[in-house]
């Protein structure tokens, strides 16, 4: 990461920007960013890796993340460091994550970020051992909330179910909960159940399924039946539309029976896919982490996308894995910032990390710390800093908000977690 580096002119170095803009790897080779202090600082050097090529769930991630490097660069870099952003396809196996985990040893990272894998086992350990932090993941893991270098900026899917459950208990008596016959699975219906239970309604139906099912007919079938008028909650990712569209073949078209789900299993993309306002998601709630993605809040996401992204139709600002990348860089961002040194390390990311280095995400979430009192005290979760959700609902085919403000599920997951 050392080495002289040629001074560069402003046509080239205008050159290189949106060259990164449209995709390649950020490389300025210029002496000094603007902006900088001149003071010959290091650039910095981060990982993003993805299921690029295995389904549409996280393609925008690697993207956001060299479309922000552009961006910040031609603001001089962060507190003028160049930002230099690695990409890695993790083909949605444990192979591919271990050897994205291990390029990134390789590549001496100074952290991997805003990423997406459900192999956790398989990508922390090499981090671990080469002692890399790994911010803002997605969460599709559970290893991401329990592992001393993980610095989680949402709550993961149990957060979400927990929020759920609030939000369903508020107008349902009764909820049959659709959700995998898998360990991930086994762990929603506490979670559910002790919000629901707390505001006190019964405790949901337990409706185990295949995750990747063509047709979920006699799961939809028993949901109805069990809900009584009710409420349906699928919380089945990718599977998730195709229980909705066996729901609907069976339900009733007076819409007695609400149903609902968590960003992740369904979000805007899917709602606008599936017919916007004819969708069969329309009047359905959703428990989700951040603002809904029409939030003023969003607006410079928005904005660096337009400016830097070009005709980059991967990088959609209304999905919640380009969300949680933004959010991801916005703390690498405040971290190198208040280290203020000439060559940062994954050492000391970490150590400013632990120390309590405050991240301000713009209200995108809340104030977002790691130090021992900010986590939510739970074994399960012991990396979780934000149990934060938001409430949202599908009107005339967009998520909007169902309740202002931020709900917290810190307690409900220790709780839940004693109960189970």
């Amino acid at each position: 990461m050392t080495g002289r580096r040629r001074s560069c002119s402003p046509r080239l170095r205008g050159h290189l920007v949106r060259t990164a803009a449209a995709g390649a790897l950020l490389v300025s080779g210029c002496g000094v960013l603007p902006g900088a202090s001149g003071d010959s600082r290091e650039p910095v050097t981060v990982m993003t890796w993805a299921p690029e090529s295995a389904g549409p769930q996280a393609v925008g991630m690697p993207a956001m993340a060299r479309t922000y490097a552009a961006w910040i660069n031609e603001q001089g870099g962060i507190g003028g460091h160049e930002l230099r952003v690695l990409t890695c396809d993790e083909g949605d196996t444990a192979i591919g994550a271990s050897t994205c985990a291990r390029r990134a040893v390789e590549k001496d990272v100074v952290a991997v970020v805003g990423s997406y894998s459900r192999y956790g086992r398989a990508f922390l350990a090499p981090l671990e051992a080469a002692g890399i932090p790994y911010i803002g993941g997605y969460g599709a893991s559970p290893e991401e909330f329990t592992s001393y270098l993980s610095y989680p900026v949402n709550g993961g899917q149990s957060a979400l179910v927990a929020g759920n459950g609030k939000q369903l208990a508020r107008g349902c008596e009764r909820v049959a909960l659709v959700r995998p016959d898998t360990l991930v699975g086994d762990s929603m219906p506490a979670l559910l159940d002790e919000s629901l239970t707390a505001a006190g309604r019964p405790a949901a139906h337990d409706i185990t399924a295949p995750e990747e099912a063509t047709s979920y007919d006699g799961q939809a079938a028993e949901a109805l039946r069990e809900a009584g008028g009710g409420c349906v909650t699928a919380v089945l990712g990718q599977g998730t539309e195709t229980f909705f569209d066996s729901f609907r073949r069976l339900g009733p078209e007076d819409g007695t029976v609400r149903i609902s789900s968590v960003l992740g299993s369904v979000g805007q993309p899917l709602i606008d896919r599936t017919g916007g306002r004819k969708s069969p998601f329309e009047g359905a709630y959703v428990t989700g982490w951040y603002p809904e993605s029409g939030d003023a809040r969003w607006e410079e996401m928005r904005r660096v996308i337009r400016t830097y992204a070009f005709d980059d139709n991967r990088i959609d600002p209304e999905d919640t894995g380009v969300q949680t990348t933004w959010i991801a860089y916005t703390v690498l961002k405040a971290v190198v910032e208040a280290m203020d040194r000439s060559e940062i390390t994954a050492g000391g990311v970490s150590v400013s990390l632990n120390r309590g280095t405050r991240v301000d995400t713009g209200g995108l979430t809340p104030v977002l710390r790691w130090r021992f009192a900010d986590m939510v005290g739970s074994a399960a979760y012991s990396r979780i800093a934000n149990g934060q959700v938001t409430f949202q609902v599908v009107r005339d085919g967009r998520l909007v908000t169902d309740r202002k403000g931020f709900v917290d599920v810190s307690e409900t997951l220790v709780d839940a977690r004693l109960r189970g």
